[in-house]
């Protein structure tokens, strides 16, 4: 089992910065993919952005060029750098993490709110 810390989140103004962070518990999961999912009320999850063990990283065309996902995988955690912030970026994001290969066993944090306001 792995357990996901999330920090960071908060409230910021529209073109602002915000943070996150999330530790990963258990040591064999430097090996996972790690990333960030976001949710509004009312809608499906969806992908943030992730990155493999290896550094490969994909993002949401929405926030490319904005966000910037980075991991330690000494200190086993994965950040979320989120600039210039917009209003749609409002949601509550999920830090994430799967087993490279059995793909089917995957982690959830349990969620930090982000608040973008104009």
């Amino acid at each position: 089992q792995v357990q996901l810390v999330e920090s960071g989140g908060g409230s910021a103004q529209a073109g602002g910065s915000l943070r996150l962070s999330c530790a990963a518990s258990r040591s064999t999961s430097r090996l996972y993919t790690l990333g960030w999912y976001r949710q509004v009320p009312g809608k499906q999850r969806e992908l943030v952005a992730i990155i493999t063990y290896r550094g490969r990283t994909n993002y949401t065309e929405s926030v490319k060029g904005r966000f910037t996902i980075s991991r330690d995988n000494v200190k086993n955690t994965v950040d979320l750098q989120m600039d210039s912030l917009k209003t749609e970026d409002t949601a509550v994001y999920f830090c994430y993490s799967q087993h490279p290969t059995r793909t089917i066993l995957e982690y959830w944090g349990q969620g930090t709110q982000v608040t973008v306001t104009s």
